[in-house]
């Protein structure tokens, strides 16, 4: 029988946990309650109290309520429930997670569902939803629900809102479970690829290859956020291999663009010691808004009007040394195999002859870097094509193929 988590402050919102919990219960599916309350005990008891809880952050609950600190106390409520909720987890005690809460409540619960993998059903209703979502869902698949009214008692409103979400809740993790059973009947395993607008034809190309030799791709787009997900769902297991093609989100880390996907790019791949076939696609850009939104000290650079809402600026070569040197220091601690290729006549569409970024110098720098920086470890293919060339997505899918152990459909395909 299918159970969902409930996680959220019972101090303050017993009344409506009891009424999903109700509502859950009739659909037929058990339930496991989790209280980050601080205030004072709930009226009924929980499956794991919220003196565990705090506990599992560091601290007693008696102490947090002695001390008064609401701060300090909601920081450490959330870090025993990061700490419980993926162990609970990983130990089959649920299979869904439902919360309900105000700006306190749904930014503890949406961090400890952040800790759970793609695919586990996550709800959270919240009188958050309808503002800035980001900082709740990052990157993970969170369903947000807005509440309309606060979430404190119960009435007509609030009776349809929950036990909407109730119902929600109890069909995902009915589906869940025969989604789990299906992908392992089929079995194909799956790849990781990353693409922008400008790589879109090798990338395609390789998808196309690849899948026809069995695998599964699933394409990121490059947007800071995309990496940041494809490195989460290499962090969680889901990935047998990477075909990194478009690394572009370096180029914002490195010269402070908007589209940066953080300091730990590359590194999953490299700790989970999969095979990962990488290039340098689209690290001739960086990514700003509309163009007035282009700091002052890059106005006079070499800028692109991609739309109304992106500009993108062409890196130096003095950029692409630092790029080039962060992408080695990633690269040289990887477990596992690794071919970087390099598409020696442009890397990307607009870093082709006559195009606007065509700066061979610039890439010059780029591919002197990686060449000069990368460890003997990893392997090095030199291509007198550019990226979107059949030529690159050729290369690239051979060599993903023979990283995988798949050489009889190497040529196969």
């Amino acid at each position: 029988m299918p159970t969902v988590l409930l996680i959220g402050t019972l101090d303050t919102k017993a009344e409506e946990y009891s009424y999903v919990r109700d509502r859950i219960l009739r659909a037929g599916h058990q339930t496991l309650v989790m209280d980050l309350g601080i205030l004072s005990d709930p009226p009924f008891t929980p499956d794991i109290p919220s003196a565990d809880v705090a506990r599992a952050g560091g601290e007693e609950i008696g102490v947090l309520r002695a001390r008064g600190d609401r701060g300090s106390a909601v920081d450490t409520m959330q870090r025993g429930a990061c700490s419980l909720v993926p162990a609970l987890f990983a130990a089959g005690r649920f299979d869904g997670v439902l919360g309900l809460g105000g700006g306190g409540g749904t930014a503890m619960i949406s961090a400890a569902m952040r800790t759970l993998p793609v695919g586990v059903p996550k709800l959270m209703v919240s009188t958050m939803a309808s503002g800035n979502t980001a900082p709740y869902v990052d990157v993970k698949d969170i369903t947000l629900m807005y509440s309309v009214v606060d979430i404190a008692g119960l009435n007509p409103l609030s009776r349809r809102i929950l036990g909407n979400a109730a119902g929600a809740i109890a069909g995902m993790v009915a589906e869940g479970r025969r989604n789990t059973a299906e992908v392992t009947a089929r079995d194909r395993p799956l790849l990781a690829a990353t693409m922008f607008g400008v790589t879109t034809p090798a990338v395609t190309a390789v998808r196309e290859r690849l899948e026809r030799a069995g695998f599964d791709v699933l394409v990121f787009h490059a947007t800071g956020a995309g990496g940041r997900a494809m490195e989460g769902l290499i962090d969680d297991g889901y990935v047998a291999g990477v075909v990194d093609v478009t690394t572009t989100e370096w180029c914002d880390e490195v010269v402070g663009g908007v589209l940066s996907a953080g300091p730990d790019r590359l590194g999953a791949a490299g700790r989970a010691g999969i095979p990962q076939v990488v290039s340098v696609g689209a690290l001739d850009m960086v990514n700003f808004g509309a163009i007035e939104t282009v700091p002052e000290r890059f106005r006079t650079r070499t800028l692109y009007r991609h739309n109304d809402a992106v500009t993108l600026m062409r890196t130096t070569a003095e950029e692409c040394v630092a790029i080039g040197r962060r992408i080695a220091g990633q690269l040289n601690r990887a477990k596992g195999p690794t071919v970087v290729v390099l598409p020696l006549r442009g890397i990307s569409a607009l870093d082709a002859h006559g195009k606007p970024f065509d700066d061979p110098d610039a890439d010059r720098a780029l591919f002197e870097t990686l060449r000069r920086c990368l460890s003997p470890a990893v392997r090095i293919v030199e291509l007198d094509a550019h990226i979107n060339d059949p030529a690159f997505a050729d290369t690239v899918s051979t060599e993903m193929l023979a990283l995988l152990g798949r050489v009889d459909a190497v040529h196969r395909t």
